[in-house]
């Protein structure tokens, strides 16, 4: 998962820059309302957090100019000002929720993992589908209610699958929404960390729960519980 931080407080987008990159996410940041902008709308992101006071163009302003130009992630305010009106004006310019300063680092978590299983379609934390269960909170996966352990990149591709249930993902697609911007990117390793995991899941080759569609990336296939 690629999350989006903009915020113009250096501290606190740090400290929200590293609360993610702790929980695994792959995080850009912007400090100023244009920056944050152009990520908004040209970045490859699954989930923005947004500050509404910033320098060279509103937090709203990002919200419209992001609907607009048709990008779909959850966004998550994060704002000061702690009257109606303005979370109103928020959710109204696309927003999908919405976290008063200052806030506990767990909430902030929470609604931002929530915001991303909806998206996904998904109500609960357990992703079930077939013997497969990801718990996104816990980080953990079983198979028929045994623990698999994976490596933290294993298990990042194994939740962008299953959050995409059904969906043809590019190894592209797997590459920009691994590992932050500045990361050096092979996408070759796509293919490596594929590998182990059908290994890993599915050591006789009896589920089949990752197809290869040659030339378009991969899908996962295995129907939700």
């Amino acid at each position: 998962m690629r999350a989006l931080v903009i915020e113009d407080d250096p501290h606190l987008r740090g400290q929200v820059t590293q609360m993610f990159a702790d929980e695994g996410f792959a995080v850009d940041q912007a400090a100023d309302g244009e920056n944050g902008m152009y990520m908004a709308t040209e970045y490859p992101v699954d989930i923005a957090i947004i500050d509404l006071g910033l320098p060279g163009a509103s937090g709203i302003d990002i919200i419209r100019k992001a609907r607009k130009a048709g990008r779909g992630f959850p966004i998550l305010i994060l704002t000061a000002r702690d009257g109606w009106q303005t979370k109103v004006e928020g959710l109204e310019a696309g927003a999908d929720d919405y976290l008063v300063k200052p806030f506990h680092r767990e909430e902030l978590l929470a609604r931002a993992r929530a915001l991303l299983r909806r998206s996904g379609g998904w109500a609960q934390p357990q992703l079930s589908c077939g013997p497969v269960t990801v718990d996104t909170t816990a980080k953990s996966v079983t198979v028929n209610d045994k623990t698999v352990e994976l490596t933290a990149y294993e298990f990042k591709v194994l939740e962008y699958l299953i959050l995409h249930a059904g969906e043809v993902v590019s190894k592209s697609t797997l590459t920009e929404h691994l590992y932050a911007e500045e990361d050096e990117r092979d996408s070759n390793v796509i293919e490596v960390f594929i590998r182990r995991l059908r290994s890993k899941l599915d050591p006789d080759g009896s589920m089949a729960p990752i197809t290869t569609l040659r030339g378009s990336g991969y899908r996962w296939d295995l129907p939700r519980s």
